[in-house]
């Protein structure tokens, strides 16, 4: 009797986490960008991208579809200076959002990974949201720019949103020569990565997962 008791609130814990929002809506205005940012985990993939920086448009999108997060992100910046301050800027009030959306981060599975194929192109992506920001990024791009975009770009975006979503993330590149298909990759397996990272673990219930109690 005791074992179903529990059993049955353990199940009731996970549908109430479930049900909960995992939602945030953050705004970042500076003297060089105004950025707002609407993430909402539990979604099905829906994106609204207006950066004014259309590749970086694209890859937000391969985040929202491949991670079932429905985004909203529009952006004024400093364009007519180059695209760095509005790329680092959205990647860290995405970052913001996304951390403000899991809160304490009670019941999900936390650890993600994922290998994606893209054509020639193949990346492993393994994260955690882990409380302590760190990256380790490991990608040969072969060409300065995909289309106007800064390849060097995709390294801002990935340290801004990481420091300010608290994960630490490992990104590295097992093959691939078109820097377009290794990027885009990079999108795809991060998204992956996350959709497994914030999913409810109903063993955990309402519980931290973490050993210390606390992330």
């Amino acid at each position: 009797m005791q074992i179903s008791d529990k059993s049955s609130q353990e199940t009731l814990s996970s549908q109430i986490i479930t049900t909960q929002a995992r939602m945030a809506n953050v705004s970042r205005k500076t003297g060089e960008t105004d950025v707002q940012v609407t993430v909402n985990f539990d979604g099905t993939g829906t994106c609204q991208a207006a950066t004014g920086i259309p590749f970086l448009d694209h890859m937000l999108h391969q985040i929202s579809s491949h991670g079932l997060i429905d985004l909203d992100i529009r952006a004024q910046g400093d364009w007519e200076i180059d695209d760095h301050h509005t790329n680092e800027d959205v990647g860290i009030t995405l970052g913001q959002a996304m951390g403000k959306a899991l809160a304490d981060r009670k019941g999900i599975a936390r650890f993600g990974h994922f290998v994606a194929p893209l054509d020639e192109a193949l990346v492993q992506v393994a994260l955690d949201f882990s409380g302590r920001p760190h990256l380790s990024y490991d990608l040969s791009l072969t060409t300065q720019r995909v289309g106007n975009y800064e390849t060097q770009l995709v390294r801002e975006f990935f340290v801004a949103l990481v420091n300010h979503a608290q994960m630490t993330l490992h990104i590295r590149q097992l093959d691939g020569i078109n820097s377009h298909h290794i990027i885009e990759a990079t999108f795809k397996a991060f998204a992956r990565a996350i959709r497994m990272a914030v999913e409810i673990d109903p063993r955990r219930a309402s519980t931290i997962p973490s050993s210390k109690g606390v992330l």
